[in-house]
């Protein structure tokens, strides 16, 4: 049996204590008021960047779906040869009427070598993270140079998450927000004030974009929507379409879609889910993978539409991972979970239980 990783002390853990850090929401949220939102951000995005850039290495396959009316459960995994990872995660938009999340999500790393899991932890706030920090990388390659305003339509549980990020990463400094529910947008603008964003609350998409060099769309409503038309969308904007993600679930116009220079993750999977299912199969998209790595371009011109068709993909939560489980050797905040059972002899797994029997027997 390998011997555990003991992440606190950075050295081998006693073989009796074979244990799996677990991050529960609670220690998430410890995690992150300690080392800040927008840097947390930041770290995630380097990972992104450095797993793109070594894209052969994974193991690429589109997400597993179960798909109901209300909802959508998905699994998401891949290797990069050495380490496994997955996460768990439901899309229902329906939840917020019974007070709970649209989406939820945990995840696990593994070490390919042996099996055993490294890691276990919540992924719906790692997942907002990372979400921010695709957004957020990705801009850094397509947004107009020296973009300081973002139009963010759609201003639930994510919108905060990528507010921060582009400021941080992007060096946005002003924010116009637009939801349906106003109420929304004010909740957003409060938990923005002190961030160092300039937020203003808009009565209208139209108004909202106005002025933005960035459009980021992030709706929830699992069902084919416009909530942009073409007559909206000038020429020289990057588009950030975060909310399509599962068929048959749209934001944007097919006409703006015509227009624009499409950038996507991985093109087996957004041609299923992303805005492009609305497009031929053979449309022209780039692969990130390829921007990051210099072998083609991103924006060429101050008049480019660039469009981000974002469906979220496996190795940006694979590095995630990779990338809490890097910092949990510099904080206390997770738990040694008893998930891994670890008999004195590998073979005699059942001398384990039957010693428990025994015991429980005896004290009684």
């Amino acid at each position: 049996m390998s011997t555990p990783y003991d992440l606190t002390a950075n050295k081998p853990a006693p073989s009796n204590l074979a244990y799996v850090p677990f991050v529960s929401v609670d220690n998430m949220m410890r995690i992150i008021a300690e080392k800040g939102v927008e840097t947390i951000i930041e770290g995630i995005a380097g990972y992104i960047e450095a797993d793109f850039k070594r894209w052969d290495e994974f193991d690429k396959k589109p997400r597993i779906p179960a798909h109901a009316p209300e909802g959508v459960i998905e699994l998401m995994p891949t290797s990069d040869g050495k380490t496994f990872g997955f996460k768990y995660v439901n899309g229902h938009p329906g939840n917020t009427r019974s007070g709970r999340q649209t989406v939820t999500g945990f995840g696990v790393l593994a070490d390919l070598v042996n099996g055993y899991p490294v890691l276990f932890t919540e992924m719906t706030i790692l997942t907002a993270l990372r979400t921010a920090a695709t957004s957020a990388l990705v801009a850094r390659y397509l947004a107009p140079k020296n973009a300081r305003t973002m139009a963010i339509i759609g201003n639930g549980a994510q919108s905060d998450f990528q507010c921060l990020g582009f400021k941080q990463l992007v060096g946005i400094t002003d924010i116009r927000a637009y939801d349906i529910d106003a109420a929304a947008s004010q909740r957003l603008k409060r938990n923005l004030a002190g961030s160092g964003l300039n937020v203003t609350v808009c009565s209208s998409p139209e108004e909202a974009i106005e002025g933005a060099d960035i459009v980021t769309t992030v709706t929830a409503d699992k069902k084919s929507a416009t909530i942009l038309t073409d007559n909206m969308i000038g020429s020289g904007v990057h588009i950030n379409a975060v909310g399509g993600d599962c068929p048959g679930k749209t934001e944007l116009h097919k006409d703006i879609l015509l227009r624009s220079d499409i950038f996507v993750e991985l093109p087996e999977q957004t041609r299923i889910e992303g805005e492009i299912q609305q497009l031929a199969p053979d449309h022209k998209v780039t692969e990130l993978w390829q921007v990051m790595r210099g072998e083609v371009p991103g924006r060429t011109s101050e008049s480019q539409i660039t469009l981000f068709d974002s469906v979220g993909f496996a190795i940006e939560d694979f590095a995630a991972l990779c990338y809490l489980r890097e910092i949990l050797k510099t904080t206390a905040h997770f738990e040694k979970l008893d998930l891994l059972a670890d008999p004195d002899d590998p073979r005699d797994l059942y001398g384990m239980v039957l010693r428990a029997t025994v015991g429980q027997t005896n004290a009684a």
